[in-house]
């Protein structure tokens, strides 16, 4: 007993002194003083012959003194031992690469080379060890011979594709790639993530050239149609990869599920026409297909929305889309689905076809629906007070302002009623109780109504402040009011009348930001454009310079479709007015606009 304790003392002495060996050895290496580092590994590296890290650090250290001869020497005898590591010939070539001898250097970079059979493991090794130093073309041909070893199977397509990419050549990168998905050994999702770090946008077309190539060989290969569509997305060429993912669709024979998330994804990029077309299909399928009903409605709101962001239409279009919203509405009238939508239909009627009695109908109908939930209809009553407002019913519209305030006092929705109950008052020229709201309203937990809130705060006090009676401010609010109420040619005129009898006022440069969102109401685009560029021109320092700047900017991005210009101008806005509440969105759209992922 007392002789097996004496040998495991022994042995846990000895590992013990080993590991001091190896922690002074590491030690004296980082700190630089290699001739101790390499008198203590050359003892760990004769007693642990196996462990690679105690050679390679004493191949370092002689390298470091320059002491080339015993490195040469400690590097054959490891040969000698192990002829068949083709990465022990690599280290030796790079030694000689130290002393200037580059052609012995490549000679036994090509004899790394010839030790390799048929293990792909080693083509791994040795190719992985070219690459770490930047010996691209030697790592190529390693590869390029394990491919041709497993014909294909083992993946070095994906090894090949980043050995090119290292090399700056996309058109053979691109290739293996291909390659590696044709047999397998890529996976679809990892290639598309490698193609957004590493593909540049000029390039794309090149893709679509091999895949091309190999559709023409095997049309219904499902990862080649797949690859197609996404670098038709990547372009932002949403009708070539709709109809990508429509022939994807057809041989899956699929429920139509991945046409509507890219249907979705095109909406949101503001294509609306190519986004129609999309649930379109899906609506063709049938009432007994998943998506008809998701299809039905986002028609609707395309439609809907190609009216209101591109402001391109004609009464024939309103008409026909108004047709359509009433033909959904009878047809779900039972369905919950359907509250958002006809929130948009009574908009539309309201705001586009002035029929301010059928808005009412909607919503007063919505309202009194048992299956909708309580906040939707609350969200309907703020319009429908909006409408009663706009048909001259003020008090009607206070009171449904007031019962959502209630309902939802310590809730965003409660803080909109209290904003519009506030502005409301303002329209009335009841600027002081109004202002006492907006003052409360700063502390609003909507970024956008307390943004709102201090904006005409600011600006009831800088307009009283110049004129007690209020008399300019008065028929400011009240052009304001003829503009919600749609009036619009009322407003020009009492507007007219500001600029003329108070030719000093401070309120010039709010009156030309009214115009202009007048002109662009009524679609005289250019002079609205005009309006706001002498905002921009004369008041740059003022309130209104911002919001001017965004307009102009989002009537080029949706309207003119003049992307170029529209990244200008929301790029002017966010450098020039950091500041701004409309800072932010600007820089969101600019990075849109220039093909960032975000």
């Amino acid at each position: 007993m007392r002789l097996i304790n004496l040998v495991i003392f022994v042995c846990f002495s000895i590992l013990g002194l080993v590991g001091q060996e190896n922690n002074l050895a590491n030690q004296y290496f980082n700190d630089g003083e290699y001739e101790k580092a390499a008198t203590l590994y050359k003892s760990l590296y004769s007693s642990n012959p196996t462990i690679d890290l105690y050679f390679k650090r004493l191949l370092e250290c002689y390298s470091s003194l320059g002491n080339y001869t015993e490195a040469e020497a400690t590097v054959k005898k490891e040969i000698s031992k192990r002829p068949k590591e083709s990465p022990l010939y690599v280290l030796y070539a790079q030694l000689l690469e130290k002393q200037g001898e580059l052609e012995k250097a490549n000679k036994q970079y090509k004899e790394a080379i010839k030790t390799l059979e048929k293990d792909p493991i080693q083509y791994f090794k040795l190719g992985g060890a070219f690459l770490e130093n930047s010996k691209y073309d030697l790592a190529i041909e390693v590869y390029e011979k394990g491919n041709k070893l497993t014909d294909g199977a083992a993946g070095f397509a994906y090894n090949l594709a980043d050995v090119y990419r290292r090399k700056g050549d996309i058109q053979k990168m691109i290739e293996y790639y291909i390659e590696g998905l044709e047999n397998k050994t890529i996976q679809i999702a990892s290639l598309k993530n490698v193609l957004i770090a590493y593909l540049p946008k000029e390039k794309y077309n090149d893709l679509q050239a091999l895949i091309y190539d190999k559709l023409d060989k095997d049309p219904q290969n499902l990862d080649f149609l797949n690859m197609l569509q996404w670098s038709f997305l990547q372009k932002k060429d949403f009708a070539n990869a709709l109809r990508q993912a429509k022939a994807i669709d057809k041989i899956k024979g699929g429920n139509g599920s991945d046409i509507y998330e890219l249907s979705l994804i095109i909406e949101n990029e503001n294509d609306f026409k190519t986004a129609i077309e999309g649930f379109s299909y899906l609506k063709e399928l049938g009432e007994n297909s998943a998506y008809y009903l998701d299809a039905e409605r986002q028609i609707l709101i395309c439609r809907r929305n190609q009216i209101v962001q591109k402001n391109d239409y004609n009464n024939a279009d309103l008409i026909a889309l108004e047709k359509d919203y009433e033909t959904f509405r009878i047809q779900n009238a039972k369905s919950r689905q359907i509250a958002s939508l006809m929130i948009e239909y009574a908009e539309l009627e309201a705001r586009y076809l002035n029929n301010i009695p059928k808005s009412i109908e909607i919503l007063e109908e919505l309202v009194k629906n048992p299956l909708i939930d309580q906040r939707t209809k609350s969200q309907a009553k703020l319009d429908l007070a909006d409408y009663y407002l706009i048909s001259g019913e003020r008090w009607e519209a206070t009171l449904l302002y007031s019962q959502v305030d209630k309902d939802y006092m310590e809730d965003q929705l409660g803080e909109m009623a209290r904003f519009r109950n506030a502005k409301l008052s303002y329209y009335a020229g009841d600027f002081h109780w109004a202002q006492e709201q907006f003052d409360i309203l700063k502390q609003a937990t909507s970024k956008l109504i307390s943004n709102d809130a201090i904006d005409l705060s600011v600006f009831i006090l800088d307009n009283l402040n110049q004129d007690t009676t209020g008399e300019a401010l008065t028929m400011y609010s009240q052009a304001e009011l003829k503009v919600f109420q749609n009036q619009y040619e009322e407003a020009l005129a009492i507007l007219d009348t500001i600029t003329a009898e108070y030719k000093e006022n401070s309120l010039v440069d709010d009156v030309w930001y009214l115009e202009g969102h007048i002109y662009n109401k009524q679609k005289k685009t250019d002079l609205a454009i005009d309006k706001y560029n002498s905002i921009l021109e004369k008041y740059k320092e003022d309130i209104r310079a911002d919001n001017a700047l965004y307009e102009l900017a989002k009537i080029y991005d949706y309207q003119k479709d003049d992307k170029t210009k529209a990244m200008e101008l929301y790029e002017r806005l966010f450098t020039e007015y950091s500041g701004s509440v409309l800072a932010v969105e600007s820089r969101k759209r600019f990075r849109k606009l220039r093909g960032d992922n975000i």
